[in-house]
């Protein structure tokens, strides 16, 4: 298998990029590429020199000072200043791997030959993705629209000497990283720093990321609620391919089969069961589950055309001799899709934490805290407390941001998607919906040890293997250190890429 990623016409697609990162591949562009980079380039530059008409963003100012004519000598000192005065970012530094993401999506975008830069900008963003030189960006600044400009700023600094990177654990100044490497800053041309500053890959790589993990967290709540559903000694009869087919949503459909498959020889499936039904939370995991799952699939694809997609302003089409202003940088798909996939995933922590309430309250067989000597022992009280805080939290974090907006650039730019709000907030949920399952998994494994019988094969060997990192909770110990060790597992795990986004 090639040990580069060579960007061409071809579109970039999760199972595509979680190859890109489990690899650590390298990244380089095609000769087709190239070469309509260098024709827009050409293009643009021709047109620099032949009209004296006003076009946005290449001889004027910006935002609300579109009108004002900039001098040709000026054209340079306008891009470089443009970079300068929007790297107003504030908040937490964006983690590296997102950041890395934005790379990569800039890249994307800048390569389809819509956006004019120059050859040499588009390969030092690539010499920076692929020696693992990471920009300093921060989380907030963005309005998620005009495209995200304060991320895409600090993202772009160190091009021309300025700003912050890590490079092997060491946060530089960026005009010591270019006298290590001994490369020249980027003089910017023409429209570059807009190519660079309008676009969306900060809410794409906060999304993409946040995708791969749901995905992920998608099938490990199957797989921690069919665990559940073993310790709590429930009933097969919900998950009947029949009654999903009278109701064919593909995401319930998919999740009964999945729970079905994990229940493949199990003997305490098969038992007689005391209980004619089994509580929502357990029975109703194809239509919660299911409906989260097309949700995903719903954002995953508004995702995978952003960043196949030209996202900066204006848009250079060189057949077509034009050159148009237009609104590509605003973020509002993604910003609706963040929020969407933020209420989603915030359902799967919510029903999990009621399977682990069921767990903890003394039904079916167990006991309750699922400890033999409760009164003297809490048991597993307390991380059912912990679950229900954060789901509580998800709740908050579940409010749309994309129901906002706010008048920027003198009234210019007056509705913007506060889609890099969304973007930060979702990534809090995911996060959140990780600990949560792992205080199930954790909850559910012991429980399944007062069963009288085996599970099946497969979730047998799941046990084991978790096991290994937490044990059975015999009487009353630390419990942190064990969800710690539960949500390492989980991020642990893996699984085949076709089982995820197939």
């Amino acid at each position: 298998m090639s040990t580069f990623h060579y960007i061409d016409n071809s579109a970039l697609d999760l199972s595509k990029i979680q190859e890109i990162i489990s690899l650590d591949k390298k990244i380089a562009l095609s000769d087709s590429a190239i070469q309509k980079i260098e024709k827009c380039r050409a293009f643009l530059d021709e047109k620099t020199k032949s009209i004296s008409k006003p076009i946005y963003g290449i001889n004027t100012g910006f935002g609300a000072l579109y009108n004002v004519k900039i001098k040709g000598e000026n054209l340079q000192k306008l891009q470089e200043n443009l970079v300068m005065s929007h790297a107003c970012g504030t908040g937490d530094e964006v983690p590296k791997e997102i950041v890395k993401l934005m790379i990569l999506f800039k890249i994307q975008a800048l390569s389809y030959g819509h956006s004019g830069v120059q050859l040499a900008t588009v390969n030092r963003l690539i010499d920076f993705y692929n020696n693992d030189i990471i920009p300093v960006v921060f989380t907030q600044g963005s309005l998620g629209a005009s495209g995200d400009l304060s991320p895409l700023a600090h993202l772009s600094l160190p091009l021309i000497g300025l700003g912050k990177v890590s490079y092997k654990g060491e946060i530089m100044a960026s005009e010591k990283l270019l006298k290590l490497f001994s490369w020249n800053k980027i003089n910017l041309q023409s429209k570059e720093g807009l190519a660079l500053l309008n676009g969306t890959q900060f809410m794409s790589a906060y999304g993409i990321y946040n995708l791969l993990k749901a995905h992920k967290l998608s099938y490990l709540s199957d797989l921690i609620g069919t665990i559940s559903l073993e310790g709590f000694d429930g009933r097969i009869e919900p998950f009947n391919e029949l009654i999903h087919f009278a109701r064919p949503h593909n995401g319930q459909i998919k999740t009964a089969q999945r729970i079905k498959d994990f229940l493949v020889e199990s003997e305490l499936i098969s038992q007689e069961k005391q209980h004619v039904q089994d509580p929502y939370s357990f029975r109703c995991m194809p239509q919660v589950h299911g409906a989260t799952k097309d949700t995903i699939r719903f954002v995953t694809n508004t995702f995978l055309t952003e960043i196949n997609s030209v996202t900066d302003n204006p848009n250079i089409f060189v057949d077509e001799d034009e050159i148009i202003s237009g609104g590509n940088f605003h973020g509002q798909p993604l910003a609706l899709g963040l929020d969407f996939l933020a209420i989603a995933l915030s359902e799967l922590g919510n029903i999990s934490e009621r399977r682990t309430y069921q767990l903890v309250s003394g039904h079916r067989h167990l006991p309750p805290f699922l400890v033999t000597n409760p009164g003297l022992n809490s048991g597993f009280m307390i991380p059912q407390y912990t679950a229900a805080s954060i789901v509580s939290q998800n709740k908050q974090y579940a409010t749309p941001a994309s129901v906002d907006s706010i008048e920027s650039s003198n009234g210019q730019e007056d509705h913007v998607s506060m889609g890099a709000n969304a973007a930060t907030k979702c990534k809090k949920i995911v996060d959140n919906l990780q600990t949560i399952l792992a205080i199930e998994l954790f909850t559910a494994s012991q429980a399944l040890s007062f069963g009288n019988g085996k599970s099946s094969p497969f979730l047998e060997s799941i046990i084991t293997m978790f096991r290994q990192e937490v044990s059975i909770v015999e009487e009353d110990r630390v419990m942190h250190t064990d969800i710690m060790n539960a949500s390492e597992f989980i991020t642990s795990l893996e699984i085949d890429s076709l089982e995820l986004f197939g």
